[in-house]
């Protein structure tokens, strides 16, 4: 039996690459959101805790007012930077769907050629199977001529 041979394993090969290489690019997207979102998670901390020391410093009492608006100006750059992050994850969210559709059109491409190769495959076994059972055919014919002669 021949053996079997796609003439496409060199693009499938090229295809499955390509696919991997959009795994791995998602990977880093999904990496970089959970970095993301660990930052903020810190930062709303931090905005928590300096709300809380205002809140003290602001008590009745004897207040420092260079204190209050030093810790002011400070929960104000926090929620800049809470912003600035939040427009990054937005960002990293597009950029996520960019990825996630890459990957999804490269899965498709690849399972476009194994279906393609499986049909190949399979055609290429019903030849194979039909060629010997012609000759199996021939074989037997052969050997009942040969037997006929014999009687």
């Amino acid at each position: 039996m021949a053996k079997f041979q796609f003439r496409l394993d060199s693009l499938m090969k090229l295809r499955e690459a390509e696919r991997q290489q959009r795994r791995i690019e998602l990977a880093e997207a999904f990496h970089a959101e959970s970095i993301l979102r660990q930052q903020a998670a810190q930062l709303r901390q931090d905005i928590q805790e300096v709300e809380k020391l205002s809140r003290v410093i602001s008590s009745p009492g004897r207040v420092h007012v260079d204190r209050v608006l030093e810790t002011h100006r400070y929960k104000l750059l926090l929620k800049s930077q809470a912003m600035t992050l939040d427009q990054k994850e937005a960002q990293l969210q597009a950029e996520i769907e960019r990825r996630r559709t890459a990957l999804a059109t490269a899965d498709r491409d690849v399972r476009v050629l194994e279906k393609l190769r499986e049909r190949k495959r399979a055609e290429h076994d019903a030849t194979e199977f039909k060629r010997e059972l012609k000759q199996l055919d021939e074989v037997a014919v052969q050997r009942w001529g040969r037997d006929k002669d014999e009687y």
